[in-house]
Parts: structure tokens; C-alpha cells; sequence
């Protein structure tokens, strides 16, 4: 792997290695001049490149998931794809709370940038997160769990305190969800009831380019119980269509999970894209930012006003609800949570220019960008998470050589 995921970002890596046991991992990571994990690659920045140093592939140190029966708890490894774990959980009758938009990306570096699903009671993926298996700079293994005071700031870690080796994940009862489109709101209606079509059920996402007299469409997601009825969503109306996210640029639906109100797994509903299909669009660019829930409705407004300056470049854009979290560097710590996601067209520096807009659109919100998607702040986010200076004392506690930083966490992380 010599780029991201979507082809947008080029590793500068100089070397890049898979060792296949946990003694190799271990002799690597004291060998090398720097390092970080690749991952899946979802990630359309530089947090998971090592300019100075080596990148690791540790998908050779996969095992099987072993459940706890008593507690249900998971232990996972670090480099499983979501979409991995999904048939032992299925054979225990388990199931997680949540899943993010695809199942394709790894645990470790999914919950790692703070990535999550959608809900207004669902917090993000870190939320399962019970124990976190740790190898840093010193060659140590440790598992650290809440009962630890460091837990929240090293469940979301940028990657930067070492390798996430393995995770306990907390798992509920298996459960059926069903999927409705509905089409027709207006932006009005939205900005007006936008609590309102946020808890119309499990998990809401609203999908638009910022034009036009309404979003796209708007995907509802509900957990099916006893008596299985249509969703009602204020200001719109149901359509039987399964729908792209993006099927106003043209995209068809055979990617994604099947739609219509008809009933089936959790892991096949709650992720817009199927495993087996290349998500989204493929060659893409992606930010995020996050702003109180109480502030959605002035974030769409002054996202609309700049709606003209910004479709252009954009692919499809979608906010959901995100519930608050105590993780440090989560992007949801301390605050229930609305996030306005830009699936961009793959024109770097056109999207750039783009974001710029974005994030002066929404200045006044206090927005929080993700941690694994483009933004343009040009230093430290200290401004937009609270806890930064105390993660930072921990990264440099944990790694006080800077085995593990690079220049991401040098520009938006590290104190001078």
C-alpha cells in the first residue's frame, strides 16, 4: 500500500513491513527510526504515514474474536476489519451497538480516530471499547481498561501512544434492523425540526449537497421489535427505491445494504455499503466536523449560505447525530453531537479551498474536525479539544522518544 485507501494520499513511508508473530512486531517496533500502523488506509490525511520512518501492516497478526459467554465481551485483534468480526458474533447470537457507515475498516484504527455511526443515543464506535491491549515504545505489552485513570485518553489515540495490538469490545443481543428512504424535505422543515428528524428512530442520516429546495434524501434506520411498522418522518415522504448515497451524482444501489423497510442482520443495515462492493465513490476526499446538537440547526444554515461556493466540489454530504462521549480526543467528548460530513470529488487542492469555506461557514459553532479526514487548521486543535494538552502529557509519558510521532501529531497534537 503506497496510498489511502481512495488513491488521494500518498504514503512517504520509506519502508513497510507485515510481521507475522507479536515477537516480530516487538523487534520492529524497537528497530525502527519511527513507526506507525497503515490500517485499512481510510484515512485521507497524514496520521497514519511515518515520513521519517516505517509503516506496519499488522493484518498477519489476526486470531480468531473469543467471547466472554458471561460477560459477552469480545477480544478482538487490532487489525480486524468490522465486517471480519461480524460471523463470530452471529454464531454467539452477539452484536455490537453500533457500526459506521462501511464495514471495511479496522477496529484499532476505526475507534483510534474517533470514527462512529449515527443516533442521538448512539455515542461512537470507542463507546464499545472495555480494554485496550497496548505495545509502546519500550517493547511492553499492557492492557489498560477503565479502571485505569489514562483509559479515555487512550482509547481514541491517534495512533500515537503505540501499537493497539488487541480490543475488548462490549457486544448486546443480537438484533434485526430495517432501513426506509424517504424523500421530499424541505431544508426549511430540516432546519426547523432538525432535533425532530434526528431521533426519528435508531439512526437518521440526511443526505445533500447544500442546493437545491432540500436534501437528497434521508435514510432511517430502525430496530425491528414485535411489531414491525414504517417509520414516520416529519416533512418528508417513504419511497420503496433503495438509494445510493450519492445516487443524485449518478451512483447506482447494487453497493448498498438493502433498503425498502425490509428487515434483516444488523451488520447488513447499519452500514450504508456492503462488504463485498467498493464503498462510496471509490476516488474521493472526505472532512467531517462536529458542533454541538443544539447548534445543528444554525450549522445548516450557514452551510446552505455557502452551499453555491462548495457543491461544485462535493460528491454527496451527510449529517447525523452522534450521542456525547468521555474519550479525550473524541470528537464527541463532552457534548451530544451533530457531524456534517463532505464526501468531496478527488481534487486535493479544490477541496481544500472547499473546507476552507466549510470551516469559516461554521466558526462560530465551535466545529471539531475528525481526526482521520481532511481539514486546514494549521496547528495544534487545542482550540476544539478540550483535554488536548493532557493527552499530550500522556503520548509524551507513553513514548517520551517520539517513536511514534510524525508530522500530523507534531503539527495539530504536540505541544513545542
Amino acid at each position: 500500500m503506497t496510498t489511502n485507501w481512495s488513491g488521494t494520499y500518498d504514503y512517504r513511508s520509506a519502508r513497510r513491513e507485515r510481521p507475522a508473530t507479536v515477537a516480530e512486531l516487538q523487534q520492529l517496533v524497537a528497530d525502527a527510526p519511527a513507526v506507525k500502523v497503515a490500517g485499512s488506509g481510510h484515512s485521507f490525511n497524514g496520521i497514519a504515514d511515518s515520513e521519517s520512518g516505517w509503516q506496519l501492516d499488522v493484518s498477519g497478526l489476526i486470531t480468531p474474536p473469543e467471547i466472554d459467554p458471561d460477560s459477552g465481551i469480545v477480544t478482538v485483534s487490532g487489525g480486524m476489519k468490522y465486517g471480519e468480526l461480524v460471523p463470530a458474533l452471529a454464531t454467539s447470537g452477539r452484536a455490537l451497538p453500533n457500526l459506521a457507515s462501511l464495514p471495511h475498516i479496522t477496529i484499532a484504527g476505526s475507534v483510534a480516530t474517533g470514527t462512529h455511526g449515527s443516533g442521538v443515543r448512539q455515542p461512537g464506535l470507542s463507546s464499545a471499547v472495555r480494554a485496550v491491549e497496548l505495545l509502546t515504545a519500550d517493547g511492553e505489552l499492557r492492557w489498560i481498561d477503565a479502571t485505569d485513570p489514562r483509559f479515555d485518553g487512550v482509547v481514541v489515540s491517534l495512533g500515537a501512544l503505540g501499537v493497539v495490538t488487541r480490543v475488548r469490545l462490549a457486544t448486546v443481543p443480537d438484533y434485526a434492523v430495517r432501513q426506509d428512504a424517504f424523500i421530499g424535505l424541505s431544508w426549511g422543515e430540516l432546519v426547523g425540526r432538525i432535533g425532530e428528524v434526528l431521533a426519528a428512530s435508531y439512526s437518521v442520516s440526511v443526505f445533500g449537497r447544500w442546493v437545491g429546495t432540500g436534501p437528497d434524501h434521508v435514510i432511517v434506520k430502525s430496530v425491528v421489535g414485535h411489531e414491525d411498522r414504517t417509520p414516520f418522518l416529519p416533512g418528508a415522504s417513504w419511497t420503496p427505491d433503495t438509494l445510493h448515497p450519492l445516487q443524485a451524482a449518478g451512483a447506482t444501489p447494487d453497493a448498498v445494504t438493502e433498503q425498502g423497510g425490509v428487515p434483516g442482520p444488523w451488520a447488513d443495515r447499519l452500514p450504508h455499503f456492503r462488504l463485498g462492493f467498493t464503498p462510496s465513490a471509490g476516488a474521493e476526499i472526505q472532512s467531517e466536523f462536529f458542533v454541538a446538537a443544539e447548534d445543528a440547526g444554525r450549522g445548516i444554515e450557514g452551510l446552505l449560505a455557502v452551499g453555491d461556493a462548495i457543491a461544485p466540489h462535493l460528491l454527496v454530504s451527510e449529517i447525523r447525530a452522534i450521542a456525547s462521549e468521555s474519550q479525550w480526543l473524541s470528537p464527541a467528548h463532552g457534548r451530544d453531537s451533530v457531524a456534517f460530513h463532505f464526501t468531496w470529488k478527488p481534487d486535493l487542492d479544490a477541496v481544500r479551498q472547499a473546507v476552507g469555506i466549510v470551516q469559516q461557514a461554521l466558526s462560530d459553532l465551535a466545529p471539531r474536525p475528525h481526526w482521520g479526514k481532511v481539514f486546514t487548521y494549521p496547528g495544534r486543535l487545542d482550540f476544539a479539544y478540550a483535554r488536548l494538552d493532557d493527552f499530550d502529557d500522556l503520548r509524551r509519558m507513553l513514548d517520551p522518544q517520539g517513536k511514534f510521532r510524525n508530522e500530523f501529531v507534531t503539527r495539530h497534537v504536540a505541544r513545542a
